[in-house]
């Protein structure tokens, strides 16, 4: 496997860059510099290689399909800001609104998932990329730059670090948007995956998808994964929320643990981070296939997305997302995978 850059598409006049990574246990990812996106992540299965994330082919199929984020880092603010709206250090700010003229999700109509990122440094099992976002991108303050790290250690792991600084106080909340399908290519949709949360509680939200500030108890509900379950509910529910991580110190520990429907084949996702979104694909119905010519439809792929709680700088009970000149923001997230 060549390590070096190879040019995937043209965005914005420039190339976009594709990195193959080659790491312990046979497990390979493809970095491309749009949207520092994971294209695709195969991992060692009873069969061989198996794919376990949704991606395309070719830059075209990922190009039409930007707005669903396959594989992004999201960001300046990952999920949803209120209105678009927040208030800092005394001072309004309206970030350009990107979700049904309401709301801003994912940092607006062309934030961190939907630009062309740069390739700092690499090896044959890591990549690094940054971008640098000027101050009133998308309406948010300040000069960042910010970076983010791929490194497939001599396990069969897939580690994502994130960083950011900033010249002026602003708020930083990024995240991978990945879609998982243990099944792999030719697997059934996730419905039958088995999930266990590390999470006692879930984040209300408005008809918007806005939380409402409280925090309330997963028991009784069907945010109750603390067993390991399958996700299998009636089409009429959709899975689009935020679950609160409990014992959350900064530290690295377990957030979720996922099963795929042959129970074959186990991934874990580790994170420093509050919380995780979890949205179940359901609204996916895409015209392009995926990898190896996969049909992409309702709940093809599940998205789990390590974050600080959406509209956070809204709301006062929830964790901070300010970032502040000096300091450094940092986000560090593992895939595990392992065969049953």
């Amino acid at each position: 496997m060549s390590h070096q850059p190879t040019v995937f598409g043209k965005y914005d006049n420039q190339d976009v860059l594709e990195v193959r990574l080659a790491g312990g246990e046979g497990m390979e990812a493809s970095i491309i510099t749009f949207g520092a996106s994971l294209r695709s992540l195969q991992v060692s299965a009873p069969e061989g290689k198996r794919h376990v994330i949704l991606g395309f082919p070719s830059f075209e199929d990922q190009l039409a399909n930007k707005t669903w984020h396959f594989g992004a880092t999201a960001g300046r603010v990952a999920n949803r800001i209120a209105h678009g709206k927040f208030s800092l250090e005394g001072k309004e700010y309206q970030i350009n609104l990107n979700e049904n003229g309401r709301h801003v999700c994912h940092g607006g109509i062309k934030g961190f998932g939907l630009k062309n990122w740069s390739i700092k440094k690499q090896t044959s099992n890591s990549v690094t990329l940054g971008l640098e976002s000027e101050d009133g991108d998308e309406g948010f303050p300040g000069n960042v730059t910010a970076e983010v790290e791929y490194t497939i250690t001599d396990k069969s792991t897939l580690q994502m670090t994130w960083s950011a600084t900033t010249d002026q106080t602003t708020i930083v909340n990024l995240t991978s948007h990945a879609y998982y399908n243990l099944n792999g290519s030719d697997g059934d949709n996730t419905g039958t995956h088995s999930l266990l949360f590390e999470s006692d509680h879930y984040t209300p939200v408005d008809d918007g998808l806005i939380p409402t500030g409280e925090l309330a108890s997963v028991e009784g509900t069907p945010f109750d994964f603390r067993q390991s379950r399958a996700i299998e509910l009636p089409d009429s529910f959709h899975y689009d929320h935020n679950l609160v991580l409990r014992d959350h110190t900064g530290r690295l520990r377990r957030a979720v643990e996922v099963v795929s429907s042959k129970r074959d084949l186990k991934m874990e996702i580790w994170t420093d981070q509050p919380a995780i979104q979890f949205f179940d694909g359901k609204p996916l119905n895409l015209a392009q296939p995926g990898h190896d010519n996969m049909r992409i439809g309702s709940r093809s792929g599940i998205a789990l997305e390590p974050q600080v709680h959406p509209d956070a700088i809204n709301q006062p009970s929830f964790p901070n997302t300010v970032l502040k000149r000096g300091e450094v923001y940092k986000h560090h997230s593992e895939l595990r995978f392992s065969v049953l």
